[in-house]
């Protein structure tokens, strides 16, 4: 069984924008999954689906199933006991999350006391313990969020995600607002904490260079949906998709003067989720566009072994021709 399933899931919000449109995917227990696009792709919205973070009026349909159980028609009762024990976020923007009147030890506890994991004083010892964990001295417990630097506050929003032993992390943007260097010590932090504890991890970033060195396998989202899915570094290295490629050419590559003096970006914005394009979502933006795509939508066909591309080019050049 699958740590995660998401079936045909679709989220509404409130007054019809489609901002998922029918996403499937898959996660096993120590695998590492990243999801890729621009603003507006239904990145974030997917995250806050799958523990029904969504504000009131947001219709969601399909199923999210958690070790099995659907979280998508669990009580609520239910549902606030999965959050933080069974699946827990990494939100991007730590100082907007964490409670600037709060020490950040009692914030890190307080997940651990609603669940009943330990009395106070066991919740305030294991909050330095998570502190420590994630490469911070377990004294900067009493410290405020202001008090710490941007990189430790999104350590100390990683131990809160670890606080009660989730199955699964989901961490959306959790590196946007640092620099390279702290970037870099965060995203191998996530890897070795998942290494260790057999987490199953969905990491969310317009980057694909960082989803590609961080995760096994990637998605790119566009419009709602997942328009290309395969291993990690052989999407970002070369996508079947014309969307997935002009993401992956928009960061110049360390070393190739060719991409460094001359990078390539894409023209226009995703379409508003209120007014998807018929057929292809992207063919607007497409530079290999056919008369075609304007009418007929896509679904992911085979575009190599185990991987799949929503794309006219891609259903026409059958996968063994199109190499691995």
């Amino acid at each position: 069984m699958s740590l995660l399933d998401v079936r045909d899931l679709t989220v509404t919000y409130a007054g019809g924008a489609a901002a998922v449109r029918g996403v499937d995917l898959t996660l096993a227990a120590g695998q590492k999954l990243g999801i890729a696009g621009e603003s507006g792709c239904g990145k974030s919205t997917l995250a806050l689906a799958l523990l029904r973070l969504l504000p009131a009026g947001t219709r969601i349909g399909g199923q999210v199933l958690l070790d099995g159980e659907d979280v998508l028609t669990m009580k609520w009762g239910r549902v606030r006991a999965v959050r933080w024990a069974g699946a827990s976020i990494v939100f991007q923007g730590a100082m907007h999350s964490l409670n600037a009147v709060h020490r950040v030890g009692d914030q890190i506890a307080e997940p651990i006391l609603l669940h009943g994991r330990a009395t106070p004083a066991g919740a305030k010892k294991r909050a330095g313990e998570l502190l420590e964990q994630v490469g911070l001295p377990a004294a900067r417990a009493s410290a405020y969020p202001h008090e710490l630097s941007g990189g430790q506050r999104q350590r100390v929003m990683i131990a809160m995600a670890l606080a009660c032993d989730p199955r699964l992390i989901v961490a959306d943007e959790p590196t946007t607002a640092l620099d390279v260097m702290i970037q870099a010590q965060i995203l191998r932090l996530i890897e070795q904490l998942v290494a260790e504890q057999e987490l199953g991890l969905i990491a969310i970033s317009h980057d694909l260079a960082v989803l590609a060195d961080t995760c096994d396998r990637l998605a790119v989202m566009y419009a709602g949906r997942v328009v290309e899915e395969g291993p990690a570094r052989k999407v970002y290295e070369d996508a079947r998709h014309p969307y997935g490629k002009a993401l992956s050419e928009a960061f110049p590559r360390i070393g190739d003067p060719a991409s460094r003096f001359a990078p390539r970006g894409l023209p226009g914005d995703p379409p508003d989720p209120s007014a998807v394009p018929s057929g292809c979502a992207f063919h607007p933006r497409c530079p290999v566009v056919l008369e075609s795509c304007a009418v007929d939508d896509q679904e992911l066909y085979e575009a190599a072994e185990d991987r799949r591309a929503a794309c006219v080019h891609v259903r026409a050049a059958p996968a063994a021709r199109s190499g691995s």
